[in-house]
Protein backbone atom coordinates (compact mmCIF):
# COMPACT_ATOMS: atom_id res chain seq x y z
CA UNK A 1 0.00 0.00 0.00
CA UNK A 2 1.17 3.37 -0.72
CA UNK A 3 1.54 6.40 1.62
CA UNK A 4 2.18 10.08 1.49
CA UNK A 5 5.68 10.55 -0.35
CA UNK A 6 8.38 12.67 -0.11
CA UNK A 7 11.09 13.23 -2.57
CA UNK A 8 14.96 14.03 -2.62
CA UNK A 9 14.95 17.38 -4.20
CA UNK A 10 17.15 17.32 -7.81
CA UNK A 11 19.16 20.95 -7.66
CA UNK A 12 20.09 22.62 -10.47
CA UNK A 13 22.74 25.14 -10.86
CA UNK A 14 21.95 28.07 -13.22
CA UNK A 15 23.41 31.31 -14.64
CA UNK A 16 20.46 33.05 -12.72
CA UNK A 17 20.09 31.62 -9.95
CA UNK A 18 21.07 32.38 -5.41
CA UNK A 19 21.44 30.99 -2.67
CA UNK A 20 17.74 31.41 -1.08
CA UNK A 21 16.80 28.07 -0.91
CA UNK A 22 18.80 27.32 2.41
CA UNK A 23 17.88 30.46 4.08
CA UNK A 24 14.38 30.32 3.63
CA UNK A 25 13.51 26.13 3.50
CA UNK A 26 16.58 24.83 5.00
CA UNK A 27 17.89 23.49 2.01
CA UNK A 28 21.21 21.87 1.57
CA UNK A 29 22.73 23.13 -1.14
CA UNK A 30 25.76 21.49 -2.84
CA UNK A 31 28.66 23.65 -3.79
CA UNK A 32 28.99 27.34 -3.81
CA UNK A 33 27.26 27.91 -7.05
CA UNK A 34 24.08 29.97 -7.99
CA UNK A 35 21.46 27.17 -7.36
CA UNK A 36 18.46 28.15 -10.05
CA UNK A 37 16.30 25.48 -9.69
CA UNK A 38 15.08 22.90 -7.01
CA UNK A 39 13.20 20.17 -8.56
CA UNK A 40 10.88 18.51 -6.12
CA UNK A 41 8.78 16.28 -8.04
CA UNK A 42 10.46 14.95 -11.34
CA UNK A 43 9.98 12.21 -14.05
CA UNK A 44 12.28 13.19 -16.45
CA UNK A 45 15.32 10.65 -18.07
CA UNK A 46 18.05 11.87 -16.25
CA UNK A 47 15.84 13.46 -13.30
CA UNK A 48 14.04 11.16 -11.72
CA UNK A 49 12.59 12.28 -7.88
CA UNK A 50 13.78 9.51 -5.54
CA UNK A 51 12.15 8.68 -2.59
CA UNK A 52 13.26 9.56 0.52
CA UNK A 53 10.67 8.77 3.07
CA UNK A 54 8.73 5.06 4.39
CA UNK A 55 9.59 1.63 3.23
CA UNK A 56 10.17 2.53 -0.41
CA UNK A 57 12.87 5.31 0.55
CA UNK A 58 15.21 4.56 -1.85
CA UNK A 59 12.95 4.16 -5.12
CA UNK A 60 12.47 6.28 -8.14
CA UNK A 61 9.24 7.97 -9.09
CA UNK A 62 9.89 6.10 -12.29
CA UNK A 63 9.09 2.69 -10.29
CA UNK A 64 6.57 4.57 -9.23
CA UNK A 65 4.93 4.69 -12.71
CA UNK A 66 5.75 0.99 -13.93
CA UNK A 67 4.67 -0.77 -11.22
CA UNK A 68 2.31 1.15 -9.12
CA UNK A 69 0.57 3.72 -11.42
CA UNK A 70 -3.13 2.72 -11.09
CA UNK A 71 -2.30 3.18 -7.10
CA UNK A 72 -0.80 6.56 -7.54
CA UNK A 73 -2.64 8.57 -10.40
CA UNK A 74 -5.82 6.45 -10.20
CA UNK A 75 -7.45 4.53 -12.98
CA UNK A 76 -6.84 6.57 -16.10
CA UNK A 77 -6.94 5.94 -19.72
CA UNK A 78 -5.12 5.93 -20.95
CA UNK A 79 -2.15 5.53 -18.29
CA UNK A 80 1.04 8.12 -19.26
CA UNK A 81 3.96 6.93 -19.26
CA UNK A 82 5.46 9.15 -17.11
CA UNK A 83 4.37 11.01 -13.85
CA UNK A 84 1.86 13.84 -16.02
CA UNK A 85 3.57 17.23 -13.65
CA UNK A 86 6.66 18.55 -12.87
CA UNK A 87 7.02 20.40 -9.74
CA UNK A 88 9.90 23.02 -8.70
CA UNK A 89 10.90 25.92 -6.77
CA UNK A 90 13.08 28.23 -8.49
CA UNK A 91 15.17 31.37 -7.09
CA UNK A 92 16.22 33.97 -9.85
CA UNK A 93 18.14 36.40 -8.45
CA UNK A 94 18.44 37.82 -11.63
CA UNK A 95 16.06 37.42 -14.85
CA UNK A 96 15.79 34.57 -16.98
CA UNK A 97 16.23 34.48 -20.33
CA UNK A 98 13.16 35.97 -22.44
CA UNK A 99 11.26 32.50 -23.61
CA UNK A 100 8.53 30.94 -24.74
CA UNK A 101 7.37 26.72 -24.62
CA UNK A 102 5.82 25.70 -28.07
CA UNK A 103 2.27 24.85 -28.20
CA UNK A 104 0.72 21.42 -28.33
CA UNK A 105 -0.37 21.87 -31.70
CA UNK A 106 3.27 22.85 -32.86
CA UNK A 107 5.48 20.73 -30.33
CA UNK A 108 6.35 17.79 -32.15
CA UNK A 109 7.47 19.25 -35.33
CA UNK A 110 9.71 21.76 -33.84
CA UNK A 111 10.93 18.93 -31.91
CA UNK A 112 9.88 19.76 -28.40
CA UNK A 113 7.16 18.73 -26.02
CA UNK A 114 4.63 21.72 -24.66
CA UNK A 115 5.12 22.89 -21.30
CA UNK A 116 1.79 24.90 -19.91
CA UNK A 117 2.67 26.02 -15.87
CA UNK A 118 2.06 27.85 -12.99
CA UNK A 119 3.69 30.46 -11.09
CA UNK A 120 3.46 31.14 -7.67
CA UNK A 121 5.95 33.88 -5.97
CA UNK A 122 6.82 33.19 -2.29
CA UNK A 123 9.17 35.53 -1.77
CA UNK A 124 9.40 38.67 -3.51
CA UNK A 125 12.48 41.55 -3.40
CA UNK A 126 11.52 45.07 -4.03
CA UNK A 127 12.54 45.23 -7.76
CA UNK A 128 10.31 41.77 -8.24
CA UNK A 129 8.87 41.60 -11.56
CA UNK A 130 7.58 39.08 -13.98
CA UNK A 131 7.62 39.53 -17.89
CA UNK A 132 4.57 38.06 -19.22
CA UNK A 133 2.83 38.00 -22.50
CA UNK A 134 2.82 41.37 -25.17
CA UNK A 135 2.34 44.59 -24.65
CA UNK A 136 -0.91 45.43 -26.18
CA UNK A 137 -0.62 46.42 -29.84
CA UNK A 138 2.60 44.83 -30.23
CA UNK A 139 2.69 43.27 -33.95
CA UNK A 140 5.26 40.28 -34.95
CA UNK A 141 6.57 42.34 -37.59
CA UNK A 142 7.81 44.75 -34.78
CA UNK A 143 9.25 41.85 -32.52
CA UNK A 144 11.52 40.83 -35.19
CA UNK A 145 12.41 44.08 -35.97
CA UNK A 146 13.65 44.65 -32.10
CA UNK A 147 14.92 40.85 -32.07
CA UNK A 148 17.50 42.02 -34.17
CA UNK A 149 18.36 45.54 -32.64
CA UNK A 150 18.18 43.55 -29.52
CA UNK A 151 15.35 45.54 -27.45
CA UNK A 152 13.04 42.86 -28.17
CA UNK A 153 12.11 43.32 -24.14
CA UNK A 154 10.42 46.16 -25.07
CA UNK A 155 7.81 44.05 -26.56
CA UNK A 156 6.93 42.78 -22.99
CA UNK A 157 4.03 43.24 -20.71
CA UNK A 158 6.00 43.77 -17.40
CA UNK A 159 4.67 43.36 -13.78
CA UNK A 160 5.48 44.61 -10.48
CA UNK A 161 5.09 41.41 -8.38
CA UNK A 162 4.34 40.45 -4.39
CA UNK A 163 4.32 37.63 -2.09
CA UNK A 164 1.36 35.92 -2.92
CA UNK A 165 1.01 36.94 -6.40
CA UNK A 166 0.62 33.82 -9.25
CA UNK A 167 0.63 33.62 -13.17
CA UNK A 168 -0.50 30.98 -15.17
CA UNK A 169 1.52 30.40 -18.55
CA UNK A 170 -0.32 28.49 -21.56
CA UNK A 171 1.91 27.00 -24.29
CA UNK A 172 2.89 29.93 -26.31
CA UNK A 173 3.27 32.84 -23.81
CA UNK A 174 6.07 34.53 -23.73
CA UNK A 175 7.74 35.19 -20.16
CA UNK A 176 10.12 35.48 -17.97
CA UNK A 177 10.68 35.59 -14.23
CA UNK A 178 12.49 38.94 -13.45
CA UNK A 179 15.06 38.82 -10.48
CA UNK A 180 14.44 39.04 -6.38
CA UNK A 181 11.89 36.08 -7.04
CA UNK A 182 11.58 33.12 -5.56
CA UNK A 183 9.08 31.05 -7.37
CA UNK A 184 6.87 27.73 -6.61
CA UNK A 185 5.76 26.48 -10.01
CA UNK A 186 3.88 23.79 -11.49
CA UNK A 187 3.84 22.46 -14.74
CA UNK A 188 3.22 19.73 -17.07
CA UNK A 189 6.05 17.44 -17.74
CA UNK A 190 8.38 18.86 -20.12
CA UNK A 191 11.47 20.51 -20.69
CA UNK A 192 11.28 22.10 -23.54
CA UNK A 193 12.10 26.14 -23.28
CA UNK A 194 12.73 28.27 -26.21
CA UNK A 195 15.02 31.15 -25.69
CA UNK A 196 14.04 34.24 -27.53
CA UNK A 197 16.30 36.75 -25.90
CA UNK A 198 19.19 36.14 -22.99
CA UNK A 199 20.04 39.62 -21.82
CA UNK A 200 23.78 39.27 -24.19
CA UNK A 201 24.66 37.27 -20.70
CA UNK A 202 28.09 35.44 -21.01
CA UNK A 203 28.07 32.14 -19.32
CA UNK A 204 31.04 32.30 -16.58
CA UNK A 205 32.16 28.21 -17.65
CA UNK A 206 32.05 28.46 -21.19
CA UNK A 207 32.62 32.12 -21.64
CA UNK A 208 30.14 32.39 -24.46
CA UNK A 209 27.15 34.16 -25.18
CA UNK A 210 24.00 31.80 -24.27
CA UNK A 211 22.22 29.56 -27.47
CA UNK A 212 19.06 31.24 -28.43
CA UNK A 213 16.26 29.63 -30.39
CA UNK A 214 15.02 32.92 -32.48
CA UNK A 215 13.48 30.07 -35.31
CA UNK A 216 11.36 27.49 -33.02
CA UNK A 217 10.20 31.04 -30.53
CA UNK A 218 8.91 32.78 -33.46
CA UNK A 219 6.80 29.56 -34.80
CA UNK A 220 5.77 29.06 -30.73
CA UNK A 221 4.28 32.43 -30.11
CA UNK A 222 0.66 33.69 -29.46
CA UNK A 223 1.12 37.11 -30.79
CA UNK A 224 -2.14 37.57 -29.74
CA UNK A 225 -1.52 37.50 -26.12
CA UNK A 226 -1.39 40.67 -24.66
CA UNK A 227 -1.25 41.54 -21.08
CA UNK A 228 -2.53 39.18 -19.31
CA UNK A 229 -3.39 39.53 -15.43
CA UNK A 230 -2.18 38.30 -12.55
CA UNK A 231 -4.79 34.97 -11.31
CA UNK A 232 -7.08 36.44 -8.79
CA UNK A 233 -6.65 37.01 -5.04
CA UNK A 234 -9.77 36.07 -3.86
CA UNK A 235 -10.17 33.80 -0.83
CA UNK A 236 -13.71 31.99 -0.08
CA UNK A 237 -14.48 29.36 3.26
CA UNK A 238 -14.39 26.46 2.37
CA UNK A 239 -15.37 23.99 6.06
CA UNK A 240 -12.68 25.36 8.74
CA UNK A 241 -10.11 26.32 6.26
CA UNK A 242 -9.90 29.38 3.62
CA UNK A 243 -9.37 28.48 -0.27
CA UNK A 244 -7.93 30.86 -3.31
CA UNK A 245 -8.70 28.88 -6.58
CA UNK A 246 -5.64 29.84 -8.74
CA UNK A 247 -6.01 27.11 -12.15
CA UNK A 248 -8.56 24.50 -13.58
CA UNK A 249 -7.62 23.39 -16.35
CA UNK A 250 -7.04 19.77 -18.35
CA UNK A 251 -3.74 19.37 -17.21
CA UNK A 252 -3.81 20.69 -13.56
CA UNK A 253 -5.88 22.08 -10.80
CA UNK A 254 -4.41 24.30 -8.43
CA UNK A 255 -5.42 26.55 -5.53
CA UNK A 256 -4.16 28.32 -2.18
CA UNK A 257 -4.79 27.18 1.43
CA UNK A 258 -4.72 28.48 4.44
CA UNK A 259 -5.36 27.04 7.70
CA UNK A 260 -5.19 27.83 11.35
CA UNK A 261 -3.57 26.21 14.49
CA UNK A 262 -5.84 22.68 14.57
CA UNK A 263 -8.13 23.35 12.05
CA UNK A 264 -8.65 20.09 10.55
CA UNK A 265 -9.09 19.17 6.60
CA UNK A 266 -10.68 15.97 4.83
CA UNK A 267 -9.08 15.06 1.65
CA UNK A 268 -11.11 13.49 -1.09
CA UNK A 269 -10.71 10.27 -1.88
CA UNK A 270 -9.52 8.09 -4.51
CA UNK A 271 -7.06 11.52 -5.67
CA UNK A 272 -3.82 12.15 -6.09
CA UNK A 273 -3.14 15.14 -4.65
CA UNK A 274 0.13 17.30 -4.06
CA UNK A 275 0.99 19.83 -1.60
CA UNK A 276 3.59 22.87 -1.15
CA UNK A 277 4.02 24.06 1.96
CA UNK A 278 4.35 28.00 1.42
CA UNK A 279 4.46 28.84 4.89
CA UNK A 280 3.72 27.44 8.35
CA UNK A 281 3.84 23.80 9.24
CA UNK A 282 1.15 21.30 8.05
CA UNK A 283 0.11 17.73 9.82
CA UNK A 284 -0.99 14.97 7.39
CA UNK A 285 -3.13 12.41 9.11
CA UNK A 286 -3.10 8.91 7.98
CA UNK A 287 -1.78 4.92 7.80
CA UNK A 288 0.88 4.53 8.79
CA UNK A 289 1.61 6.93 11.13
CA UNK A 290 1.04 10.81 10.61
CA UNK A 291 3.51 12.68 9.42
CA UNK A 292 5.31 16.92 9.58
CA UNK A 293 5.57 18.87 6.16
CA UNK A 294 7.13 22.40 6.73
CA UNK A 295 7.94 25.08 4.25
CA UNK A 296 9.29 24.24 1.54
CA UNK A 297 8.51 20.73 1.54
CA UNK A 298 6.01 18.54 -1.06
CA UNK A 299 3.87 16.08 -0.02
CA UNK A 300 2.38 13.46 -2.66
CA UNK A 301 -0.52 11.69 -1.57
CA UNK A 302 -1.26 8.79 -4.41
CA UNK A 303 -4.89 8.25 -5.03
CA UNK A 304 -5.33 4.90 -3.10
CA UNK A 305 -4.85 6.90 0.05
CA UNK A 306 -7.77 6.85 2.20
CA UNK A 307 -9.89 9.08 4.83
CA UNK A 308 -6.35 11.41 5.07
CA UNK A 309 -6.50 14.50 7.16
CA UNK A 310 -4.50 17.63 7.20
CA UNK A 311 -3.95 19.75 10.60
CA UNK A 312 -1.75 22.63 11.16
CA UNK A 313 0.19 23.34 13.84
CA UNK A 314 -0.22 26.68 13.25
CA UNK A 315 -1.19 29.46 10.92
CA UNK A 316 -0.09 27.57 7.34
CA UNK A 317 -0.52 28.20 4.11
CA UNK A 318 -0.04 25.81 1.31
CA UNK A 319 -0.71 24.63 -2.63
CA UNK A 320 -2.97 21.83 -3.39
CA UNK A 321 -2.57 20.50 -6.48
CA UNK A 322 -4.89 17.50 -8.49
CA UNK A 323 -4.92 16.24 -12.15
CA UNK A 324 -7.19 18.07 -14.33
Amino acid sequence: MLYPLTFLPIFKERIWGGRNLARLYGKELPGTGPIGESWEISDRPGDESVISNGPFAGRTIRWLMRERGVELLGPMNPMPERFPLLIKILDAQDKLSLQVHPPAKLAKQLGGEPKTEMWYVAEAGPKAELFVGLKKGTTRAEFEKKLADQTVADCFHCLKVKAGDAMFLPSGRVHAIGAENVIFEIQQNSDTTYRVFDWNRVDAKSGKLRDLHIEQSLASIDFEDFEPALLPDRYSTDGSSQVRPLVKNELFHASVRRMSAGDPLRLPDNKMQILGIIEGRLRVVTEPKPEIFFAGQFCLIPACCQNVLLQADGPATFLQVQMG
